[in-house]
């Protein structure tokens, strides 16, 4: 007999049995909202695996009584639409979960279209990816979009003690004790993904012998063999690297060496050198910059030092470059005045290079003007003259600003400053 996991058994029927997600389903919440009073819109909701997608799919169709049915945008095609799409004209209404909608191909796309607009099938589109990347605008615009966040500790732990006490559904039919270190360890160890937690649960309980009296004891061993640490949520192409590459240089920028080291540390446990040492190296010359150049130097080296190691030593170079990148003086002087160059340049400013700074090395330059009056710094006191470089459209621009920020850019400044009289 085919028994589905635990997992898939508990998973809420209305929208009262939801665990978290409370900023969407709480009381007097959108979603909530939208049960109660019956006009469901549709909507797209992600966010990363076993957080709960498919289960408040599940529990609005269950609160509403309309007619559900779940279809995956890879693996099903354009027929299996029709056979929605003709249910939906005999019922009035059908509420669609699509799975991965945002792999939804143009001729699904342009079938489900009609049916979305004339409201026959509410779409419930569940994706790990960012929709405003990764969905087609004709469809996003279509649907209200909906962040879930990763369950908490304590709420995976509520779902766990439902699970276990639940007699229909779960597994209350046996008697069950669970020590709070075992619980404890389901529920952190699953990156708040309570479906993980539940299949990890459910095979703890169905590999334990039970004792005379019947009863299964759960300890932490038992619940870290069935529930080793979860590997981390890292898909180097998807949102979730990129937001944690932010974070990093961001608490870098920000001098906070523990969230940095954070930080590092998930990069590390994904295995990605690579991220880490071009953003690294960004940040050297981005964010620390002209405050402090030597460090750029350093953190290369750091670099060199850790590809040559390899993880798992590689951490130590890496975090000590991070440490020092933290505590260094900080300037964007550098890439300001680069972006605003840039800026002008790719607004159509720029104008022509100086006669007297044009290429004379060839005949006939002088005949063309090209070169004369230039005036070579190094027949000048300190190798400086003053005359005119910029062309004449922008001859007054500055684009270097220096920040005070380090003895190097501080020297810089005078120099720059005396220079500008």
């Amino acid at each position: 007999m085919n028994i589905k996991p635990l997992a898939f058994r508990m998973r809420p029927r209305t929208i009262n049995e939801i665990i978290g997600q409370e900023h969407l389903v709480g009381e007097d919440k959108i979603i909530h909202r939208m049960v109660k009073a019956k006009q469901l819109s549709s909507m797209i909701l992600y966010g990363p695996p076993g957080i709960g997608k498919t289960s408040i799919a599940n529990a609005i169709a269950g609160s509403t009584q309309f007619a559900f049915r779940t279809l995956n945008a890879v693996t099903n095609n354009k027929k299996d639409m029709e056979v929605v799409a003709a249910e939906a004209k005999m019922s009035g209404k059908v509420i669609l979960l699509l799975d991965e909608v945002h792999r939804l191909d143009k001729a699904k796309q342009d079938f489900l279209l009609p049916y979305l607009e004339n409201g026959m099938i509410t779409l419930i589109g569940a994706t790990t990816s960012n929709p405003y990347h990764a969905i087609n605008p004709a469809i996003r615009s279509r649907c209200q979009i909906f962040e879930l966040k990763p369950l908490e500790v304590e709420e995976i732990k509520m779902a766990l003690k439902v699970a276990i006490t639940d007699e229909e559904r779960g597994l209350g039919k046996k008697t069950i004790e669970i020590t709070d270190e075992a619980l404890t360890h389901f529920a952190t160890s699953s990156g708040g993904d309570v479906r993980s937690s539940l299949n990890a649960l459910e095979l703890a309980v169905l590999s334990t012998e039970p004792s005379d009296s019947g009863t299964i004891l759960i300890t932490l061993s038992a619940a870290e063999e069935c529930m080793q640490n979860k590997s981390m949520a890292h898909d180097k192409d998807g949102d979730a690297h990129y937001d944690v590459l932010s974070g990093f240089q961001k608490s870098i920028r920000g001098s906070d060496v523990n969230a940095a080291l954070h930080y590092l540390g998930r990069l590390i446990e994904a295995g990605d050198m690579v991220s880490i040492t071009r953003r690294l190296l960004v940040i050297a010359y981005e964010d620390i910059g002209l405050a402090s150049p030597q460090a750029g130097q350093r953190t290369l080296s750091a670099i060199e030092s850790a590809e040559r190691l390899g993880f798992p030593e590689a951490r130590i170079p890496l975090a000590n470059a991070v440490i020092e990148l933290c505590l260094s003086p900080k300037s964007n002087s550098a890439i300001m005045a680069i972006d605003r160059a840039l800026s002008d340049i790719r607004a159509g400013i720029s104008g022509e290079v100086p006669d007297h700074l044009k290429d004379a090395h060839y005949k006939g330059a002088k005949e063309l003007g090209r070169g004369i009056d230039y005036k070579y710094p190094h027949d000048y006191e300190n190798g400086w003259v003053k005359q005119q470089y910029l062309p004449n459209k922008l001859k007054k621009k500055t684009y270097y600003e220096p920040k005070m920020n380090g003895k190097f850019e501080q020297a810089l400044s005078t120099v720059y400053k005396r220079l500008q009289q």
